[in-house]
């Protein structure tokens, strides 16, 4: 059952924008009637997206929960919607209200971002949690919604909820806000998409490309992966026996972390690839990299600089030969750098998504 209470404030449907109720609502009546939960794949967005459909108080109804709440100082599930309340300006919830026992729904979506130039520093992605939470404008009807953010992991998911901001999709605070609604945009168009939800024609569609396309992976997309990541230079037979390799572990779909990586580590220690760990100096940095281009890189740095804080000037010296220094993510302490050319970069993070061969920019 759908109930909520609210004071009175503008209705979010801007009949050209995406972010609106009779899109969101549409969203909603799916999820509440046919499928609580989606997790899909969506061109150009890292990973799955997440989307879920919770509701106050029956989502938090066991022990993880009760414990969260507890931890958190409160006494139920209501009282921890009255904060979220408190923090976008709807009336709380009273007491009497409270033992009537109704459910309040909120739909909460999951997807990563590229960082913002300043955050690239210190993450190769950004979490975006959007919850979405329904009230009443001028009205009895449930007709509205207000959305709060957070870029951080709901490991605690109770925390995670108090920890979330009021979002102002038209004037965000920073630009992990403005990237994260940019692409929220284009998750709320493959939602529809996925569902088969028809968008209203006055909505501006933020991508004209079927979103939830997927390409699909073959011998010969590893095969490829493997050309552009060497810059051509790997042995043809070699090529063949690591795509083939590649492919079968793929398809195992292996969620062990050793299991995962084995081969992928296999594969570029095949190819002209530099392991290091989080700290080196900039005079590593041109050993390495000159080995692996087969000619002599100089670049200009700031005294005293080291580690992460070399890739601007790392990159500014490739882009002159049109070459690009890119890592395989170890989820480790330490990098493995390979260098691609400038050209291919876009298609290799495509066929990194693809093949779930985690490279990234740096």
């Amino acid at each position: 059952m759908k109930n909520f209470f609210s004071n009175l404030f503008g209705r979010n449907n801007d009949p050209e924008s995406i972010i609106s109720f009779d899109v969101i609502d549409s969203i909603y009546s799916h999820l509440y009637n046919v499928q609580g939960s989606l997790e899909f794949k969506v061109k150009g967005i890292y990973n799955n997206v997440v989307v879920n459909l919770f509701y106050f108080p029956g989502s938090f109804d066991h022990e993880e929960g009760k414990a969260e709440i507890e931890k958190a100082g409160f006494k139920n599930p209501y009282e921890v919607l009255n904060e979220l309340y408190k923090k976008i300006d709807i009336g709380i919830l009273s007491e009497e209200i409270m033992q009537e026992g109704l459910e309040y729904d909120f739909i909460h979506i999951q997807f990563y971002s590229d960082p913002s130039p300043e955050m690239k520093k210190y993450f190769n992605r950004v979490l975006n949690n959007f919850v979405i939470i329904f009230c009443c404008t001028n009205s009895l009807e449930t007709n509205d919604f207000k959305i709060l953010y957070s870029s951080s992991h709901f490991i605690d998911y109770t925390k995670g909820l108090l920890d979330t901001q009021l979002l102002d999709i038209n004037n965000p605070k920073n630009e992990t806000q403005e990237i994260g609604i940019k692409d929220f945009k284009i998750v709320l168009q493959a939602i529809c998409q996925y569902l088969n939800i028809e968008i209203p024609e006055s909505v501006e569609l933020p991508s004209l490309e079927n979103l939830i396309e997927a390409e699909e992976v073959t011998v010969a997309t590893f095969e490829e992966f493997a050309q552009l990541v060497s810059r051509g230079n790997i042995d043809e037979k070699l090529l063949k026996k690591q795509s083939k390799k590649l492919f079968k572990d793929f398809q195992k779909e292996t969620k062990e972390y050793h299991d995962k990586v084995e081969g992928h580590w296999s594969f570029f220690e095949s190819i002209d690839c530099w392991n290091s760990d989080w700290k080196f100096d900039p005079e590593d940095a041109e050993y390495f990299i000159s080995d692996m281009i087969g000619e002599d890189l100089n670049f200009n740095y700031p005294e005293e600089t080291y580690s992460h804080n070399l890739f601007p000037y790392i990159q500014s010296a490739l882009e002159k030969l049109n070459l690009e220094l890119m890592t395989y993510d170890t989820q480790g302490d330490n990098y493995l750098f390979f260098v691609a050319n400038k050209d291919d970069v876009s298609r290799i993070l495509k066929l990194s998504q693809l093949t779930n061969i985690e490279v990234n920019q740096l």
